[in-house]
């Protein structure tokens, strides 16, 4: 029997514990040969090199027509992340490769970054009856709906918005209100663009340049804007005119122009991290888990690995540190993460390379247990 070819993008967690014979192939004796190169080196010329059956990615490889168009052999990719504007599915449907991507995976990470970024530059909101607290949350999916019920555990107040949703307690608010009202906003929206004949699949709420220039003028001065979503969803120019003109604080883990980020971006950021906001250990097993389940599936073999069987010990308790926020240091120094990317700087950005190495080497973090 042939074997089951894998190409795999390196920094997708424990490939070989998942994606070996005796987790795919124990039913079937098949063989199992991985490939495991950089992200952004999966190119159409390697597929035609390599002919995978099974392609897996992360976000910086972009899966469309030019890079399957001359490849007749990938029947299955999965993305080990929760969002998909990487992806043209409809061109993937078309072709009937199935494709499964990682939803949900990173939002109790993705969320404790944003908890810790606000509690970093705001401890006082540690107590809320000293320091009202509104957080407004703009997209209510996964992590944004995560971070809601982190938001109301530490008695904050909640501003949510999402189009796509119904009214709720947490989807409780306007666009505008949710801009004018809060102390700090929080951005949960995957990349769209407006519906029209170039995006035919597009939103009728598109997301790209959510946050221009109108919406900062919205935003009191002093709201602290947060965004570890997808990068073009600020307007990074109108977004720098901000803050020179208001002071606002501001953090970002994602950046429009990724992975290059300006020196005149970076040094008017109040936090500034390399696209780590889900890079948790249990968020990257969770990630590679879904992936494998849903290519066993496709395989029609039963699933044998559990990322149970590989998480060590985690001494990180949520309630330990809502007991003792002066610990929060000890849960995730953010700081340290700024500090690192800062420390590339050089002539004038943040150079790709250096930008990937980050995330490539990054010490993963551990998520708090509930």
């Amino acid at each position: 029997m042939r074997p089951l070819t894998i190409v795999a993008d390196s920094n997708i967690a424990s490939l070989d514990e998942f994606f070996n014979a005796s987790t795919l192939g124990q039913e079937t004796m098949r063989t199992v040969n991985i490939i495991t190169v950089a992200g952004r080196a999966i190119n159409a010329r390697l597929l035609a090199e390599c002919q995978p059956d099974v392609l897996l990615i992360r976000s910086v490889t972009r899966v469309g027509e030019p890079l399957l168009a001359d490849n007749k052999s990938v029947k299955f990719i999965g993305s080990a992340t929760i969002g998909t504007d990487h992806v043209d599915q409809d061109y993937l449907a078309a072709r009937n490769i199935t494709f499964a991507n990682a939803t949900g995976c990173s939002k109790h990470s993705v969320a404790q970054y944003v908890l810790t970024a606000i509690l970093t530059l705001c401890p006082q909101h540690w107590q809320p009856s000293i320091a009202p607290v509104t957080l407004g949350i703009i997209g209510l999916g996964n992590i944004g709906s995560t971070l809601a019920q982190y938001a109301y555990d530490l008695g904050w107040q909640v501003l949510g918005y999402d189009p796509l949703l119904p009214a709720s307690n947490i989807n409780n608010a306007s666009f505008e209100q949710v801009l004018s009202q809060s102390n700090v906003i929080s951005l949960h929206v995957p990349l769209t663009d407006k519906r029209d004949d170039t995006h035919p699949s597009g939103s009728d709420y598109p997301t790209r340049y959510l946050i221009d220039k109108n919406a900062l003028d919205a935003m009191p001065s002093e709201t602290l804007l947060i965004n570890s979503a997808r990068g073009p969803v600020i307007n990074a120019a109108e977004l720098e005119a901000d803050i020179k003109c208001t002071g606002r604080q501001v953090v970002l883990d994602v950046f429009e122009h990724e992975p290059e980020i300006s020196e005149q971006l970076l040094s008017k950021l109040a936090i500034a991290t390399p696209h780590i906001a889900g890079y948790t250990v249990e968020g990257k097993l969770r990630g590679t888990q879904i992936i494998y389940d849903a290519l066993c599936e496709k395989l029609a073999v039963s699933p044998v690995q559990s990322m149970h069987t590989l998480l060590p010990l985690n001494m990180f308790l949520w309630s330990e540190l809502k007991t003792h926020p002066e610990r929060l240091i000890k849960f995730y120094d953010i700081m340290q993460d700024d500090a690192s990317l800062r420390s590339k700087l050089a002539d004038g950005q943040v150079k790709g390379i250096d930008f990937d190495q980050l995330r490539r080497d990054y010490h993963l973090r551990r998520e708090w247990q509930s």
